[in-house]
C-alpha cells in the first residue's frame, strides 16, 4: 500500500528535485539575455545584486539572476557551462542541506553558485576541501570566476602569518582545509591582543567532501599542544611494569571498540609496585594515567603499522592513506609511552593547550552545507547533528556502471591470489583496473601478489599528493593498473583513455569491505563517470579485519557450514546477508563512537564557551574593572562560604583562617572581626562594608590606564593558567569514567557530575587568583601614595 501511496504523490526527495528544477528553468530562460551582455556589463551585476539587498531584498529573491550570472561567468572565464544537475545541487547548498552527487559530476563547479551568491552578503564564505592541494587547486580555478565578477577570493594554508591570515579571513570568500580553520578558531582564543586574532564572525561554509570531514575525521578531536617537562624514568618503569602483563589476567583488551583496561588484578601488580593503597585516589591520577599510557603503547600500537622507528624518532602512519605524518606526534604522554617501549629517548611531552571537536567547531557556522558522492547512509547523523537533508542529485548522464557481487574467500592468501589473477585477465584484454585498499600494509602485500605475475602496476602509497593526483588521473589508461589506498587523490576525476571504454571502462577491485558502506561506496564511484562504462567488484575474506573484530565467534560458527570451491570460494548465498550484517554492526559501533565522544565534549564546550567568552570580554572590553569586580566579590562570598559553613557551629568556625585569607583577596587597613561573632550575618556584614570600601578604592584607581592594563593581564593569566589545568583534569577523569558503569553508574552522568563540580572548583581559583593580583596593585598603588 506504501509502494502504491508513494507512486501517486512521489516521494518527498522527487518533491524537492520537482522544486529546484522549476528554479532551473527560471536560470535557463536568462541565460539568451546575459550571453548578450558585455564583461562590464556582466561584472556590473556583482555591485547591482547587493544594491538590492541591501535595498531589503532577500536572497532567495534575487537568487535566479545570481545562479545566471555565475554560469555565464564560468562559460567565458572556464569554457565551462554549469548542467542543470549542477544548479540543482547549488541550490541545495544554498539551503543549507548535502548535495549527493555521483564521482565525475563536477561538485567543485557547483560549489560556485551558492559562494558567490551568499558572498554578496560580505559576511564571509568558508569552502572547506579535505587537504591543501585541493584548497590550493579550487582556489585556483574556481576562484577565477568570482575575481572575473569582482570579488575577492583568498587561501587559508597552515604556516601563514597573522596578516596574511587575516587577510585571508578577509575576503568575500575563503578556501582551505577545516582543520586549519579549525586550529585558526583555537589560536585565536589564545592570544592577548584582539589584534592578533585572524577570524570573523561565522556565516556561511560549504564544506566538499563533506562526509570525510564531518564523519570520518570526527573521531578525533583538534588539539593545540605545547611542550612540557617530563619524568623519563616513570615511562620507562611504567613500560617494564606493563610489559610483564598478561592479557585477561592483568588487562581486558577489546578489540572491537580498541580499548584497554586494568583488571583488578592488574591493578593490584600496580598498587604494589608502586607502594600505594588505592591506585584510583585522586592523589595518584598522574600515576595512573602514566600506567594506563604505556599498557596502550604496548596492547594497542603496533610497530610498522601504526608508527615506524626512523632515526631515533617515533614517527606516526596514517592508516588511511598509508601517509606518514611529519611533524604529528600523540599527545597527554601516549606517544612518550611508545618512545619507551621502543626503548628511545624521551621526547618533551605534548600538554594539551586547547581542544574542540570538529562536530562542535563546525556547528558554530548559522549555516552549513556539503557536498560528496555518498551520504545517504548516514543522513540520520547529518540530521540530528547539523539538521542538514542529503539530497541525491540526479546524473547529468545515465550511470550505466555494473557493480558485481562479492567474491567471499576463506582465508587471506585465497582472497589475494584471485585477485591477482582478476587483475592479470583484465590487464590480457587491456582493461584498466584500479584495486583498491585499506592501508599502506594491504597495498603492499596485494603488490606482491601481482610481482609474482610480472605485471606492471603504480603502488600509490607515502608520495606527495600532487604525485598521487598524477597518477589517479592516469588510472583509467588503456593497460593500467592501480594499486592504491581507497583515499588517495579523492577529488580528482579518473578520466578513460583511449579504446578503454570499449574494453569496458574502468574496473575497480575492492580488496576488503570497509567500516562503512558509505566509503564502499566512494570506492566503487571511481568508477562509470559521467555515463562511462565500468565495473566494480569486491574481493573479500572471513580473516579481514572488520571480521575478525566484529564478529570472530559467528565465522567460527559459519566455518562448520561452509561450501568452498577449489579456490576457497565461499558457494554458501546467505554468507553475502552474513557479511552486510557485520558491516552494519561495525557502522553502528562507529557512530555510537562518535556520539559519545560528542556527549563528552558537549559537556567540556559548554565550560569552553563560558571561558572564551570572559577571555573575549578581557580583551574586547577597555574597563577591565567592570569584569574584575564581580569576581572579587565572588571570591569574598566563597572564603565567608568555606571557613563559616552555616551547617557548623558557630564556635567551629575557623575565623582566624578568614581573616588571613581575606587580608590576601582584600586590601584593607580595617581589624576584622575584632569583636565575638554570634551569627552569619555579623560576618556576612562585616565582610560586606570592608568588601564595600575596597571596591571603591578600585573605583578611584579605575582612570589610571597602567591600572587597567595590570587588571587584564592577570585576568587572562589566571584564565589561561586555570583552564589548561582544567583541560588535564577533565582528561584524566575521562580516562577513568568507564570503571564507573562496574559500580551500577552512568559514566556519562558521572562526568557531567564530577566535570561541574572541577569547573566549579577551577573557576573560584580564577576569581580567587585574579582577587589577589588586584588586591596587590592596590597596595602597591596606596603604599606610593
Amino acid at each position: 500500500m506504501l509502494t502504491y501511496i508513494k507512486k501517486i504523490i512521489g516521494t518527498d526527495q522527487d518533491r524537492k528535485i520537482k522544486k529546484y528544477s522549476k528554479i532551473v528553468e527560471k536560470i535557463n530562460k536568462l541565460e539568451p539575455e546575459f550571453e548578450k551582455l558585455s564583461d562590464e556589463q556582466l561584472i556590473s551585476k556583482t555591485n547591482y545584486l547587493k544594491e538590492e539587498l541591501a535595498n531589503g531584498k532577500s536572497l532567495e529573491d534575487i537568487k535566479v539572476e545570481a545562479f545566471a550570472v555565475v554560469r555565464e561567468a564560468s562559460k567565458r572565464v572556464l569554457g565551462m557551462r554549469h548542467y542543470d544537475v549542477q544548479l540543482i545541487g547549488g541550490l541545495v547548498l544554498l539551503e543549507g542541506n548535502i548535495s549527493e552527487m555521483a564521482t565525475g559530476e563536477g561538485k567543485t563547479l557547483v560549489a560556485s553558485l551558492p559562494s558567490y551568491l551568499r558572498a554578496l552578503e560580505g559576511k564571509g564564505v568558508h569552502v572547506i576541501t579535505v587537504n591543501d592541494y585541493l584548497a590550493r587547486r579550487d582556489r585556483e580555478i574556481i576562484g577565477q570566476i568570482h575575481e572575473f565578477l569582482g570579488l575577492k577570493v583568498g587561501l587559508n594554508l597552515p604556516g601563514l602569518g597573522t596578516t596574511e591570515k587575516q587577510e585571508a579571513y578577509n575576503a568575500d570568500i575563503t578556501y582551505g582545509v577545516g582543520t586549519e580553520f579549525g586550529f585558526d578558531y583555537l589560536r585565536d582564543n589564545m592570544v592577548y591582543d584582539e589584534r592578533q586574532k585572524v577570524q570573523r564572525t561565522y556565516h556561511y561554509a560549504i564544506i566538499d567532501e563533506i562526509d570525510s570531514v564531518l564523519i570520518d575525521e570526527a573521531k578525533t578531536p583538534l588539539i593545540i599542544a605545547g611542550k612540557t617537562t617530563v619524568s623519563p624514568d616513570l615511562y620507562y618503569i611504567c613500560a617494564k611494569l606493563t610489559k610483564r602483563f598478561k592479557v585477561d589476567v592483568d588487562y581486558i583488551y577489546d578489540a572491537e571498540l580498541k580499548s584497554v583496561n586494568f583488571t583488578d588484578d592488574g591493578i593490584t601488580k600496580v598498587e604494589r609496585a608502586f607502594g600505594i593503597d588505592n591506585l584510583y585516589d585522586l592523589d595518584h591520577q598522574t600515576l595512573y594515567h602514566f600506567t594506563l599510557q604505556a599498557l596502550r603503547a604496548r596492547v594497542m600500537f603496533q610497530k610498522d603499522v601504526e608508527y615506524i622507528v626512523s632515526e631515533g624518532e617515533i614517527k606516526l602512519v596514517d592508516m588511511f592513506t598509508g601517509r606518514i605524518m611529519d611533524g604529528r606526534s600523540y599527545s597527554d604522554g601516549l606517544h612518550q609511552a611508545i618512545e619507551a617501549k621502543e626503548g628511545l629517548v624521551i621526547t618533551e611531552e605534548n600538554k594539551t593547550q586547547a581542544l574542540v571537536t570538529i562536530q562542535n567547531y563546525f556547528r558554530m557556522y548559522p549555516i552549513l552545507s556539503g557536498m560528496t558522492g555518498t551520504a545517504k547512509t548516514e543522513e540520520k547523523e547529518f540530521q540530528m547533528l547539523y539538521s542538514m537533508d542529503v539530497i541525491q542529485i540526479p546524473t547529468n548522464k545515465q550511470r550505466i556502471r555494473v557493480d558485481l557481487e562479492d567474491q567471499v574467500y576463506q582465508t587471506k592468501e585465497q582472497k589475494y591470489q584471485a585477485v591477482a589473477l582478476k587483475v592479470k585477465e583484465l590487464h590480457e584484454k587491456g582493461q584498466p583496473v584500479l584495486v583498491g585498499t585499506t592501508s599502506i600494509i594491504q597495498s603492499e602485500t596485494v603488490a606482491n601478489y601481482i610481482d609474482e605475475l610480472q605485471l606492471p602496476y603504480e603502488l600509490l602509497n607515502a608520495k606527495s599528493v600532487e604525485k598521487e593526483v598524477q597518477l589517479i588521473s592516469l588510472a583509467g589508461q588503456k593497460g593500467q593498473i592501480t594499486i592504491a589506498t581507497n583515499m588517495a587523490g579523492r577529488g580528482t576525476d579518473i578520466m578513460l583513455g583511449d579504446g578503454a571504454e570499449e574494453l569496458g571502462g574502468l574496473f575497480v577491485l575492492g580488496t576488503e569491505r570497509h567500516e562503512s558502506r558509505r566509503i564502499d561506496n566512494q570506492l566503487k564511484g571511481r568508477s562509470g563517470r559521467q555515463g562511462d562504462p565500468g565495473t566494480t567488484q569486491f574481493f573479500i575474506c572471513l580473516e579481514d579485519e572488520m571480521m575478525q573484530r566484529f564478529a570472530r565467534e559467528d565465522v567460527n560458527e559459519w566455518k562448520k557450514v561452509l561450501k568452498a570451491d577449489d579456490t576457497g570460494l565461499v558457494l554458501n548465498k546467505e554468507i553475502h546477508e552474513f557479511i552486510d550484517k557485520v558491516q552494519h554492526i561495525c557502522e553502528s559501533g562507529n557512530y555510537s563512537a562518535r556520539e559519545y565522544t560528542l556527549k563528552l565534549d558537549d559537556i567540556v564546550n559548554e565550560q569552553r564557551n563560558t571561558i572564551y567568552r570572559l577571555r573575549n570580554k578581557a580583551i574586547n572590553d577597555d574597563n577591565s574593572i567592570t569584569l574584575v569586580l564581580p569576581l572579587v566579590k565572588s571570591a569574598t562570598q566563597n572564603l565567608v562560604a568555606k571557613y563559616c559553613p552555616e551547617e557548623q557551629l558557630t564556635e567551629e568556625w575557623n575565623i582566624s583562617e578568614l581573616k588571613v585569607q581575606l587580608k590576601h583577596v582584600l586590601y584593607t587597613e580595617v581589624d576584622l572581626f575584632s569583636t565575638k561573632i554570634s551569627e552569619l550575618e555579623e560576618v556576612e556584614k562585616e565582610v560586606a562594608d570592608v568588601l564595600n570600601s575596597y571596591i571603591t578604592l578600585i573605583e578611584e584607581n579605575s582612570e589610571i590606564q597602567e591600572f587597567q592594563l595590570k587588571c587584564k593581564q592577570f585576568l587572562l593569566m589566571a584564565l589561561d593558567f586555570h583552564w589548561l589545568q582544567h583541560i588535564e583534569e577533565m582528561t584524566r577523569l575521562k580516562e577513568g569514567i568507564g570503571l564507573r558503569s562496574y559500580q551500577q553508574e552512568d559514566p556519562m552522568r558521572v562526568y557531567e557530575r564530577e566535570g561541574f563540580e572541577l569547573f566549579t572548583k577551577m573557576y573560584q581559583n580564577i576569581e580567587r587568583d585574579t582577587s589577589i593580583q588586584l588586591a596587590r596593585i592596590i597596595k602597591h598603588n596606596q603604599n606610593e601614595v
